[in-house]
């Protein structure tokens, strides 16, 4: 039950503006569990990774063949552009991760911090969404869109902050619509998460514990199933539903934590 728990929570909150990392560190103490540890983190995440990549695999594809052309012939357009602006735009937060890792993963998660991310990030996804909302496409990103919504992925780190709901801000701030915005993040989280993968999989060798490949396998292929549905849903209603239901419980949650905690 445990992993079944932990897994759907990590597929219905790593892509909803929400925060994975905020849940993920509040189920086992709400629910009085022992922490899950480093290596069944990266089994979750690896669910996550193999959905988003199976979802969007043909965007994923056309990317790949466009990137590797562009290096021969040197022209940058279409899903070239694309392709490069997902890579340029993982450099600031790889950069920030390898420098304050550390400090991040142990100083930063008590619970009044999470509800004053989970709080103030809130509320500014629902002004992005309310007062900046465009109409433009991901094809109409600019290389100043890419670098803004970049250095707002690297934010993302401290927990509660919400990766998918930084970059959906970002993007709507610089005029995408929240369709545009969705799938730019999306298409961001491929790298990043491969990366936080080698990351954690480095963290997690270093501390050598039995491990438990059923509870392991089952926890991977949950979260793949509930993220690949979480991806689907998200990018079928958004351009009907907005931000606002997302900014309303991220509201309640951090409401609850300093009610709980404070």
């Amino acid at each position: 039950m445990h992993v079944l728990v932990l897994a759907i929570v990590q597929g219905l909150t790593e892509f909803l503006p929400i925060s994975s990392s905020a849940h993920l560190i509040l189920a086992p103490v709400w629910l009085g569990w022992p922490d899950q540890g480093l290596t069944f983190d990266v089994a979750l995440h690896l669910g996550s990774l193999i959905a988003i990549v199976g979802y969007f695999r043909r965007d994923l594809w056309q990317m790949a063949v466009a990137w590797a052309r562009s290096l021969h012939t040197r022209r940058i357009e279409g899903d070239a552009r694309l392709a490069w602006a997902v890579l340029l735009g993982t450099i600031p937060v790889g950069l920030v991760g390898l420098l304050f890792n550390d400090y991040i993963s142990t100083e930063m998660r008590s619970p009044l911090l999470l509800a004053a991310t989970m709080i103030g990030f809130g509320l500014l996804l629902g002004w992005a969404d309310w007062r900046w909302r465009g109409e433009r496409s991901v094809a109409q990103l600019t290389w100043r869109d890419v670098l803004w919504i970049s250095l707002a992925q690297a934010v993302a780190l401290i927990p509660g902050t919400s990766r998918s709901g930084i970059t959906m801000t970002a993007g709507l701030m610089v005029g995408l619509n929240r369709e545009a915005a969705a799938r730019f993040s999306f298409l961001l989280a491929v790298p990043v998460i491969v990366l936080a993968n080698l990351l954690q999989l480095h963290e997690a060798s270093q501390t050598p514990a039995a491990i438990d490949w059923t509870a392991l396998w089952l926890g991977t292929l949950a979260a793949l199933v509930s993220t690949w549905l979480c991806i689907h849903l998200f990018l079928r209603f958004i351009q009907r539903i907005g931000m606002l239901p997302f900014v309303i419980y991220r509201l309640i949650l951090g409401a609850a934590l300093i009610w709980v905690f404070a």
